[in-house]
Order: structure tokens, then C-alpha cells, then sequence
């Protein structure tokens, strides 16, 4: 609670920090702010020439089933892989400045968690335009589903950003577990395509059911199961106490470290 109160009490600093990641995120570039919604669109394209033209699924509206699950996976692994180097990226701060360290990946959390609501608004028009639509009673229960992924997105960030000061080359293996993950996790295709040998896999992974929830509201308009997101609450909430002890115990050393 000690660690909650301090980390709330620098709440203006997590929000300046967001603002800055957001304008400055393609600072300079020609697009700028449109990359924000241009690279998802354009992983969406090539996913789609692939799995909906060259290797049929028979999936309809294919383009619709990935973009719902696409938007929410980008937000997840650019927090795991980007939020390792969220301390290293600020080593000025933390060596000359006091501030609780949790902050920093707080606040890469949270301005990439903003990033992701903003391409929900391509989301939402793309399922308007298509004529797919949406369901006002199911997209109550999508705020909650957000809110399960933020947790575990915070989690995995805190334990790695901390760990990450000490062992640099976890930065270049989480870019692969990210990608591992990503075809571990039916963002691709459909959950009913895993053979039962390796359901088992499927299910002790907790974005699984984070994404099949995500597509249970926006692609089949259905109010979601939350019993099976029970397992992603509590890996998430276990993540996140992992991820504050495990940084709590480490951030003393972070300065003689960067």
C-alpha cells in the first residue's frame, strides 16, 4: 500500500510522461500521429493476403476476425518486448532524479495501452462501414476485458524492465518469445482449429482468452464468457504482484547498473 500511495502521489508525472511518449512517438516522420493507425493496417493487409488468399481458411469476413484480435495482441507484445527496455531508455532520470522507478513502466503501459483505444476507433469504423456492426449490451463488457489485458501487460513489464538492467540480452529474447507467442495465441486463426493434444497449451495461455473475448464481442457480437477469462485474472493479478516484487527488490540498483 506503502508502494501504491507513493506511485499515486507522482500520478501527474505518469500523465506528462504519457503525453510526451505520445508526441513524440513519430516525431518527425512525414505521417506523425497516422503511423498510429497506418501500422496496424498495414499488418492487418499482409495478414489477410496470406491467410485469406494464398492460404485459404475458409474463415468469413477474415480480415474482420483478425483486425478485432490483431489491435489488442500489438498492444500486449509491444508491451512485453518494448517495456524490457522502459528503465534503460531512462537512464538519465533514474541516476539524477528521485521518483519511484515503477513509474516509468506505468507510464509505457499506459501510453501504449491509450495508442490501442485510439486504433479502436479504426476498429469500430471498420465493422460499421463492413455492415458486420456492433452489439451495445456486449461492448459493456469490453472496458473489463481491457482492463484484464492492461494488468497483464503491466505485470509482464514490470518484471522484465527490471530484470532487463541486469541482463541485457533479455531485450532480444522477448522480441522472439513475442513472436513465439503470438502463433501460440489464436489471433491467426480460430480456437476450435487446436487439436485436442494441444488444447492444454492453448488453455495455460491467459491472452487466449483475452482475445477469444475480444472476438466474442466485436466479431460475433456476443457477450462473452467471463468464467473463462478466470484464468487470465489470476495469472494477471499474480504477474503483477511477481512484477512489483521482483522490481521492488531490484530498483536499488539500477543506478549502479546503467
Amino acid at each position: 500500500m506503502k508502494t501504491v500511495r507513493e506511485i499515486y502521489e507522482y500520478r501527474e508525472m505518469i500523465f506528462s510522461l504519457v503525453k510526451r511518449d505520445l508526441r513524440g512517438r513519430y516525431k518527425g516522420s512525414v505521417l506523425g500521429f497516422l503511423w498510429t493507425f497506418i501500422n496496424p493496417l498495414l499488418q492487418l493487409m499482409v495478414y489477410t493476403l496470406v491467410f485469406s488468399v494464398i492460404m485459404r481458411n475458409g474463415i468469413k469476413d477474415y480480415y474482420l476476425f483478425l483486425f478485432v484480435a490483431l489491435i489488442p495482441w500489438i498492444f500486449f507484445s509491444t508491451c512485453v518486448s518494448g517495456g524490457c527496455g522502459c528503465i534503460l531508455g531512462s537512464a538519465d532520470m533514474v541516476k539524477k532524479i528521485y521518483f519511484p522507478r515503477e513509474v516509468l513502466p506505468i507510464a509505457f503501459v499506459t501510453g501504449n495501452f491509450v495508442n490501442m483505444l485510439l486504433c479502436f476507433i479504426v476498429v469500430f469504423a471498420v465493422l460499421i462501414v463492413s455492415g458486420k456492426g456492433l452489439n451495445p449490451l456486449a461492448l459493456l463488457f469490453l472496458p473489463i476485458i481491457m482492463v484484464v489485458e492492461y494488468v497483464l501487460a503491466l505485470g509482464m513489464a514490470l518484471l522484465f524492465s527490471a530484470l532487463t538492467v541486469f541482463l541485457r540480452d533479455l531485450m532480444h529474447v522477448m522480441g522472439i518469445v513475442t513472436m513465439a507467442w503470438q502463433f501460440m495465441t489464436p489471433i491467426m486463426y480460430d480456437e476450435s482449429m487446436v487439436p485436442d493434444k494441444l488444447m492444454f497449451v492453448f488453455r495455460l495461455n491467459p491472452m487466449s482468452s483475452v482475445i477469444t473475448a475480444y472476438r466474442q464481442i466485436l466479431y460475433y457480437k456476443e457477450i462473452p464468457d467471463l468464467s473463462t477469462l478466470a484464468e487470465a485474472v489470476i495469472v494477471g493479478i499474480a504477474l503483477l504482484l511477481i512484477g512489483l516484487a521482483v522490481f521492488k527488490n531490484r530498483q536499488r540498483h539500477f543506478a549502479e547498473n546503467l
